[in-house]
């Protein structure tokens, strides 16, 4: 080891390679002696901070001997039944009662008892950026990306809570990041000003890692002198919101409601007040949007009971048989129709007092992946050409089966739901979708005004878009009624329109 002054002391070394090597994992330290100084520090700080106990106990409960296997080799699926989810579709039984969940749902956000939260970990890799995918810009005629459109709905939102010649309520509104995106994420917020809104009304926090393990369940090592380490899923949230203080936050706030969504989505109503007032009138524990599959086979989880209780059915574990099962009494319309779209609701009370108990019987979920790592024996960093690690994650929806009282609310996925996931020009899930999705959104917002929004002779698709700043969801577009509008036109005041 170079010379200098560790960071550490002779006996604290000893005690933790004692530690690892109780743990089975002692060949994490076979390089600790030729390190520099600088990365035997923090190396050590590394090694200090994982739970090697823990971790080693998730990857025998999780590999070694599952539990739960037997449950799941004789699993019972039911679909949702009719009567045990609202739908917000048009025409549904219950289009009635939107009214008051709406208006449920602005009452306790003009009350400040609303917060959201943001998962936000994903960079855009498979967009071909290096930039978190909240960063991304999916065509738009304004060229804001997926943070910026997010942040003016809840600005929008806040207002028109509030009502004219009030006080806008307040929103505050919870980020998730992961290691490769946190510093990336906080730069693009702070060099943005918080996109209007008030920097102490967003709280940063990150997801937890776990380390990579090979087959044979040994920690890998992503240099000499580092742990590989991954995200622990969107599933540990749950752990990341208690640890980092965010639900103390919130309740310091006197926030009683929170609903939680991903980035990737940019058509989401953020503090969507339907969803929350429906659920908070339900006095649900957690709640979630669906919307009705595409066809039965579109690659999508389910929301169905599991052995008689609330669960999510992944695509890749439902037979073809029963994913195309009708509903009695129907020709088409899927049993099986609840597309997962992660975006849900829960009590403040619930996260803070009753998921700390659930935790400890949430189970991980095996990825096997192909992590480039340090070979032991030789010390050569090794980029394998087949799967030879294994990561461990949570999925946030694993704590549906212990929710005591759940609200689902069905949503039309036009209005509520397009995913950003593949490459530029895939055709499905990809920034041309999206960005077609939310213009044809506009569209629909200002047609449903009164107003024709033109098109080009040659079919072509207008670039037309209408600031969240001005229409959350279609509201205040009144003056446009009778107007025959430029469909190549960016709308951020109803006072500066352009017009044929």
């Amino acid at each position: 080891m170079a010379k200098g002054t560790p960071s550490f002391t002779s006996e604290s070394l000893a005690a933790l390679k004692q530690r690892y090597s109780n743990a089975g994992q002692a060949h994490v330290l076979k390089f600790f002696e030729d390190l520099e100084d600088e990365t035997a520090a923090a190396f050590f700080n590394q090694l200090s901070g994982i739970d090697i106990e823990r971790c080693n106990e998730f990857f025998d409960r999780t590999v070694r001997s599952p539990a739960g296997a037997e449950e799941e080799e004789s699993v019972e699926l039911e679909p949702l039944a009719s009567g045990s989810f609202a739908s917000a579709l048009e025409g549904g039984s219950q289009a009635d009662d939107l009214a008051q969940w709406r208006a449920e749902g602005m009452r306790l956000i003009r009350e400040n008892k609303v917060a959201v939260i943001l998962l936000a970990g994903g960079q855009g890799t498979r967009l071909g950026s290096s930039a978190p995918k909240g960063c991304y810009d999916i065509g738009l005629p304004s060229g804001k990306g997926l943070f910026e459109i997010q942040a003016e709905r809840i600005k929008r939102l806040q207002q028109i809570a509030a009502g004219a010649g009030e006080q806008p309520a307040t929103i505050p509104w919870l980020v998730m990041t992961s290691g490769p995106t946190s510093a990336a994420t906080q730069k693009k917020f702070a060099d943005s000003a918080f996109f209007g809104l008030k920097q102490e009304d967003v709280f940063f926090f990150n997801q937890g890692v776990l380390p990579c393990f090979d087959l044979d369940g040994k920690i890998m090592l992503e240099s000499r002198g580092r742990v590989a380490v991954a995200p622990d899923g969107n599933g540990g949230i749950y752990e990341a919101l208690r640890l980092s203080g965010a639900l103390d936050w919130l309740r310091a706030r006197g926030v009683e409601h929170v609903h939680s969504y991903c980035v990737d989505n940019c058509l989401v109503r953020v503090a969507d007040p339907v969803f929350v007032g429906y659920a908070a009138l339900r006095g649900a524990e957690c709640g979630a949007l669906v919307v009705p599959k595409k066809s039965w086979d579109e690659p999508v989880g389910v929301i169905c009971m599991r052995n008689g209780r609330y669960g999510v059915v992944e695509y890749s574990e439902i037979s073809t048989e029963t994913a195309q099962l009708t509903r009695p009494g129907t020709a088409s319309e899927l049993a099986y129709n609840a597309g997962n779209i992660c975006n849900h609701y829960y009590s403040l009370d619930f996260l803070q007092n009753r998921v700390p108990d659930i935790e400890a019987s949430l189970e991980h979920h095996v990825a096997k992946k192909k992590i480039t790592s340090v070979d032991i024996d030789s010390g050569d960093v090794v980029k394998p050409t087949k799967p030879n690690g294994i990561k461990l994650e949570r999925f946030v929806f694993d704590v549906f089966p212990f929710v005591h009282k759940m609200a689902i609310l069905e949503v039309d996925r036009k209005d509520q739901f397009s995913p950003l996931k593949n490459a530029p020009g895939a055709g499905v899930d990809c920034p041309e979708t999206s960005r077609s999705d939310l213009i044809a959104q506009c569209i629909r917002f200002a047609e449903a005004a009164g107003a024709t929004v033109q098109r080009a002779a040659d079919g072509q698709e207008p670039s037309f878009e209408i600031s969240a700043l001005v229409s959350y969801a279609g509201e205040g577009l009144e003056s446009l009624s009778g107007k025959t509008l430029a469909g190549d036109q960016l709308i951020t005041d109803l006072d500066n329109i352009v017009v044929v």
